[in-house]
C-alpha cells in the first residue's frame, strides 16, 4: 500500500512534492511556555508565536536556544499526526495543518502522518471514556479520504498562497499502518517495550485523568503512548524528523516520544504545540463534541465553511485572522483598522472567511461560497442561475431535489403539488393566494399562473420553491 508521486506547481514554477501513502495519525503535545526566541536566531518561531500559532515548546528552553539554531542550520523535517477516526478532518485539525504549511513555506520538509494503525488503538488524550473501536477497514477507508483532503490543501497552499515557491520544502503524507504491518506483537514488546518505564507512563496527565474516572483505562489505550513514541522514532530514523507539531492536548504522548528517542539515539528532538480550537463557549471544536466543521465538501460545503468563519464573534476575528490565514501581521492590522472604521461592513470577517475557504476548497470553492451567499441572503436571481445542481443541493441540503418533464401549461399550483410543497385540496391553493409561496425569490400569489421561463424557471432549468420562511424545494425541469 505504498504509493508516491511527485507534484509540481506554484505559479508556473516547479516545486518538489513527494506524496507517499501508507496509513496513520498522531498528535503533539508540549511542555513549557514558548518563550519568544531572539529575532536573529528564531524569526520563524518568533513570527509563529506572535501570530498565536505556537503555544508551547518542549523541552523547556528549546525555543530560545537549540531549536532556533537547528531550524536556521538548514531544512529540517517536521511532522504532525492526524487520527482517521472519521473520513474527514475538521476545523479543529486545521490549525496544526496551517502550522505545517508555515514551516514548509520557510523551506522545511513536512510530513502529515495518518494513524491507520494507532487509530485502531484509540488516543485517550482529552477523552473521559474509551473511543468506539475502529476496524482496520474503516481506518483504511478514512485514511484514504483524509489523504485526499491533505493533498488538496497542500496543493491550494502551493498554488494560491505561495509567495516564494522556490523556498518551499517537500510535503509528504504517510500512514503508520505501513511500518507496523511487519511487526509481531511479541517482537515489538520485546525490542521496544523494555525502553519504557511504567512509573513515567503512569504519571502522564492524560493517564491520571482516566485512571481517576469511573470508567478507568484499558490496556489498549494505555499502550497508545508507546506507539506514538515509536512513530516519532521511526520518522526520526527514516526521515531525519526532529520536530513534532500537534495540539496542546498531546503533551504526554509528545514527552514519551522525546524520552524514547533520546534513550535510543542520544539525540535531542523537539515538540511544538498549537492551541486547541474552541467554540465561544470554550468547548473543544471537533467530532467528539458533535460540533465539527468538516474540511471535506460532502460533509461541510464551501458555503457552510465560509459562513462559519463569517459569523464568528467580533472579539475573536482578529486572533483568527492571525491563526488561520497567511496574511502578514501588518495586513491583519490594516484589515482590523478598516473593520473598526466601519464595523457594519464586517471587512475582517469576510476576509477571514474568504482566506480559509480558498485554502480548503480553492478558488472555485470560494466562488461557490460567494454565489451561495448571494443567492440565499441577497435573493440574487443571477447567482441562482449560475449555480449547478450539485451546488444547489449543497446550499439546500435538506431540500428535496426532484426532476420532472415540463409539460405545456404547467402552473404554479401544478409545480407546488408535484414537489409536494403544499397540501392537497383548498388549503394548498389558499397558501399560494395568501402569498406564502415563492419561486426563485419572487412571490407567486396566483396558483393558475403558467410557469414562465426566466421568472419561474431559471435559465439553468431549475426552480427554487420556498414555502414559508425555511421550507425549500428544488425542481429540475427536463425538456419533453
Amino acid at each position: 500500500m505504498a504509493a508516491s508521486c511527485v507534484r509540481s506547481v506554484c505559479r508556473g514554477r516547479r516545486v518538489r512534492w513527494s506524496f507517499t501513502v501508507r496509513n496513520a495519525p498522531l498528535s503533539v503535545s508540549v511542555r513549557a511556555p514558548l518563550h519568544s526566541p531572539p529575532a536573529a536566531a528564531g524569526s520563524l518561531l518568533s513570527s509563529l508565536h506572535r501570530r498565536g500559532v505556537l503555544k508551547e515548546c518542549f523541552p523547556e528552553g528549546a525555543a530560545q536556544h537549540e531549536l532556533p539554531r537547528l531550524l536556521e542550520s538548514g531544512p529540517q523535517t517536521v511532522y504532525c499526526g492526524f487520527d482517521p477516526t472519521a473520513d474527514s478532518l475538521h476545523a479543529g485539525n486545521l490549525l496544526a495543518l496551517i502550522g505545517l504549511l508555515h514551516f514548509r513555506s520557510a523551506g522545511h520538509n513536512v510530513l502529515a502522518v495518518i494513524g491507520g494503525a494507532t487509530a485502531q488503538i484509540g488516543d485517550p488524550s482529552g477523552k473521559m471514556k474509551e473511543r468506539e473501536r475502529l476496524t482496520a477497514d474503516t481506518a483504511e477507508a478514512n485514511g484514504r479520504s483524509i489523504t485526499e483532503s491533505l493533498w488538496r490543501i497542500f496543493t491550494h497552499h502551493e498554488l494560491l498562497f505561495c509567495a516564494e515557491p522556490a523556498r518551499l520544502g517537500t510535503a509528504a503524507v504517510l500512514n503508520n499502518a505501513g511500518w507496523y504491518r511487519d511487526w509481531r506483537v511479541v517482537d515489538f514488546l520485546s525490542e521496544m517495550g523494555r525502553h519504557f518505564r511504567m512509573g513515567t507512563l503512569l504519571s502522564r496527565h492524560s493517564v491520571q485523568a482516566r485512571l481517576r474516572s469511573a470508567e478507568g483505562m484499558s490496556l489498549s489505550e494505555f499502550s497508545y503512548q508507546l506507539f506514538q513514541a515509536y512513530d516519532f522514532y521511526h520518522l526520526h530514523q527514516r526521515h531525519g524528523c526532529r520536530v513534532q507539531l500537534g495540539g496542546s492536548d498531546q503533551l504526554g504522548n509528545l514527552m514519551t516520544g522525546h524520552d524514547f528517542i533520546h534513550k535510543m539515539t542520544g539525540e535531542e528532538v523537539y515538540g511544538l504545540t498549537v492551541p486547541l480550537v474552541t467554540t465561544s463557549m470554550g468547548d473543544k471544536l471537533g467530532k467528539t463534541a458533535g460540533n465539527a466543521v468538516w474540511l471535506n465538501r460532502d460533509k461541510t460545503s464551501p458555503f457552510e465553511l465560509y459562513q462559519y468563519f463569517l459569523r464568528l464573534p467580533d472579539a475573536t476575528v482578529e486572533s483568527y485572522l492571525k491563526l488561520f490565514t497567511f496574511l502578514p501581521l501588518a495586513e491583519v492590522e490594516k484589515v482590523m483598522e478598516q473593520q473598526r472604521q466601519d464595523p457594519g461592513k464586517r471587512t475582517a470577517h469576510k476576509r477571514l472567511a474568504a482566506e480559509v475557504t480558498k485554502l480548503v476548497h480553492g478558488k472555485e470553492g470560494l466562488e461557490s461560497a460567494k454565489r451561495c451567499t448571494s443567492a440565499l441572503y441577497s435573493s440574487s436571481i443571477e447567482a441562482l442561475e449560475q449555480m449547478d445542481d450539485a451546488e444547489l443541493k449543497e446550499l439546500f441540503r435538506e431540500a428535496p431535489f426532484q426532476e420532472f418533464f415540463l409539460e405545456p401549461g404547467t402552473t404554479v399550483l401544478d409545480a407546488c403539488r408535484r414537489a409536494e410543497a403544499i397540501p392537497e385540496g383548498p388549503r394548498g391553493y389558499q397558501m399560494i393566494t395568501d402569498g406564502g409561496v415563492w419561486f426563485n425569490h419572487q412571490r407567486a400569489s396566483n396558483p393558475e399562473q403558467v410557469l414562465i421561463p426566466g421568472q419561474h424557471i431559471l435559465s439553468n432549468g431549475l426552480s427554487l420553491i420556498r414555502v414559508g420562511k425555511k421550507n425549500f424545494y428544488i425542481l429540475k425541469w427536463l425538456s419533453m
